[in-house]
């Protein structure tokens, strides 16, 4: 049973930094993209990063691109986002997903239940 459980979200300054954890239980890294996608209010599911979990490539969203690190610890059995440099614009429940298939996009096999991140002066 696959469970994905994320931690971290919060209230930021713009410029400021957080880490989003992703608990991860049930399957192999090795056999699926582990992403990061994030919903703002108003908008659709929007993708943010993967890590092909075979290879350890990691690709971003441009938005992102310089920013926000994805990282994934298979001892732990945990994903991570660190997320520096935060702007208004990143406010948004950040969830972490797996996929077989679909490295980029927002398309899932399973995802988390959410957390919220909130980028405000």
């Amino acid at each position: 049973q696959v469970q994905l459980v994320e931690s971290g979200g919060g209230l930021v300054q713009p410029g400021g930094s957080l880490r989003l954890s992703c608990a991860a239980s049930g399957f192999n890294f090795r056999d699926y993209f582990l992403k990061w996608v994030r919903q703002s209010p108003g908008k659709g599911l929007e993708w943010v990063s993967f890590i092909n979990g075979e290879s350890g490539s990691t690709r971003y969203v441009d938005a992102v691109k310089g920013r926000f690190t994805s990282s994934a610890d298979n001892a732990e059995n945990t994903l991570y986002l660190q997320m520096n440099s935060l702007k208004p614009e990143d406010t948004a429940v950040y969830y972490c997903a797996i996929s077989r298939y679909y490295a980029s996009g927002s398309l899932y096999d399973y995802r988390g239940q959410g957390t919220q991140v909130t980028v405000s002066s």
